[in-house]
């Protein structure tokens, strides 16, 4: 069983940057794969960034490469974004999700994988 919380949201003006932060309980941390979705309103539930168990793997939706970072830190249960050259389409609900993952370079794009989530923090982006 894996709880997660997310922090760090707010409101910044755009072309400014946010760290988002997921703290996951439990002594399993390191055995799950890590993801951060995304959910604007009026529309589906989309995935942001992944990142392995290990943390030597990660994967960005085209809409945020080069502009978002994830990683994390083992040894605190902590996965974070950073989120630099905001723009208003990334205003929207994070989430952080927790995936089972069988190896420690695998993750998973595709929600269904994901095991937990955490409650979500607002974005908002304004122009």
């Amino acid at each position: 069983q894996v709880q997660l919380v997310e922090s760090g949201g707010g409101l910044v003006q755009a072309g400014g940057s946010l760290r988002l932060s997921c703290a996951a309980s439990g002594r399993t941390f390191s055995t799950y794969a890590m993801g951060w979705f995304r959910q604007a309103p009026g529309k589906e539930r989309e995935f942001v960034a992944a990142i392995s168990r290990s943390g030597g793997t990660q994967y960005y939706a085209d809409s945020v490469k080069g502009r978002f970072t994830i990683s994390r830190d083992n040894a605190k249960n902590m996965v974070y974004l950073q989120m630099n050259s905001l723009k208003p389409e990334d205003t929207a609900v994070y989430y952080c999700a927790a995936d089972f993952a069988p190896s420690s370079s695998s993750y998973s794009t595709h929600q269904a994988n994901y095991d937990y989530w955490g409650q979500g923090t607002q974005v908002t982006v304004s122009s």
